[in-house]
C-alpha cells in the first residue's frame, strides 16, 4: 500500500510539474520570425563576421529585420543573394565581387634580409624583431599566419610571399585583421591591374632593399591614357573605376611592381 501511495504521490508530482512547464513555455516563449530561420538556413555558416555582424545568426536576423541588405553577406553567391531576396520578398541588386590581394611581391630571391630568423614561425613573432628580418619594412614576412586563419583554402605562401587565389577568396576579411604588415587590401576581382608593393619609401631606399617595389617613378601615371594611376607618397595607387586593362601601366613599369595579365589586354 505504501508502495502504491508513493507511486501515486510521484505520478501526481510529475503531472503537477508537466503542466506547470507547458504553462511556462506558453507565457515565457520568444516568438522566432520564419524569415530569420529561413535566411539562416541560406547563409554559409562560416560565421566569419565579414558582413560586420556577430555571426551568420546576427546577419540573418538583421536582414529579416530590413537592417542589412539581402547581398550583405560577402561569402554568400549571386545564387544565394537571390534566393534570400525571394524570402524577403525583394530583389538583390547585384555588387561587385572584391578579393583581397597581397601588397608585395618581395620573394626570398628578390628582397634582401637583415638577418637570418630562426625564431617562431609566426609572422607577429616575427615582426616584434625589428619589424621582421626583411629589410623592408613593408615586406611580407611569409610565415603563413593568413594561411592559418583563411577557412576558405584562398592563400598559399610561395617562396616567403603570401600569394591570394582569387577564385577561392570570399572577401572574408580575416586575413587582413591577421597581417601584422598591413599589406592585404581588397580590389575589385574584375580588375586585372593591382600594384604589388607597399613601400613608401624614395625610389633610390625602395631598389636598396627589393627589385621589384615600387619606386614612384611616376612612369605608369605618365603614360596613363585614362587618368587611372597616380603615384601619392611614391606609391602607385590605381583607381579602379577609371581603369579599363589596357596594361600600359603593367608594360611601363621599370621594376614590374605592377601587376597584370598581358594576354586579355582589352581593345
Amino acid at each position: 500500500m505504501v508502495i502504491v501511495n508513493a507511486a501515486a504521490v510521484t505520478g501526481g508530482i510529475g503531472i503537477v510539474c508537466g503542466v506547470l512547464l507547458a504553462v511556462a513555455a506558453k507565457l515565457f516563449a520568444v516568438e522566432v520570425d520564419q524569415k530569420v530561420i529561413e535566411v539562416r538556413n541560406l547563409l554559409p555558416g562560416a560565421n566569419c563576421g565579414a558582413c560586420g555582424f556577430p555571426g551568420c545568426d546576427g546577419m540573418a536576423a538583421a536582414i529579416a529585420a530590413g537592417k542589412a541588405p539581402v547581398n550583405g553577406c560577402p561569402v554568400s553567391s549571386k545564387e544565394r543573394h537571390e534566393q534570400i531576396a525571394a524570402v524577403m520578398g525583394t530583389t538583390a541588386e547585384e555588387t561587385e565581387k572584391k578579393v583581397a590581394h597581397v601588397m608585395c611581391q618581395g620573394c626570398n630571391s628578390v628582397a634582401s634580409k637583415k638577418y637570418e630568423y630562426g625564431g617562431v614561425k609566426d609572422c607577429k613573432a616575427a615582426a616584434a624583431i625589428q619589424g621582421g628580418n626583411k629589410s623592408c619594412d613593408k615586406g611580407c614576412l611569409g610565415f603563413g599566419n593568413c594561411v592559418q586563419v583563411c577557412d576558405f583554402d584562398a592563400i598559399t605562401v610561395v617562396d616567403g610571399v603570401a600569394v591570394i587565389d582569387k577564385e577561392k577568396c570570399t572577401s572574408c576579411g580575416k586575413c587582413v585583421e591577421e597581417c601584422p604588415k598591413a599589406i592585404i587590401s581588397f580590389v575589385p576581382y574584375k580588375n586585372n591591374v593591382m600594384v604589388g608593393c607597399s613601400n613608401k619609401d624614395f625610389g633610390k631606399a625602395v631598389k636598396d632593399v627589393c627589385t621589384v617595389g615600387c619606386i614612384g617613378c611616376k612612369m605608369c601615371e605618365k603614360n596613363c591614357a585614362f587618368d587611372a594611376i597616380h603615384v601619392t607618397d611614391n606609391l602607385a595607387k590605381v583607381d579602379y573605376d577609371k581603369c579599363t586593362h589596357c596594361m600600359v601601366c603593367v608594360q611601363k613599369c621599370p621594376t614590374k611592381a605592377i601587376q597584370g595579365d598581358l594576354t586579355v589586354v582589352k581593345k
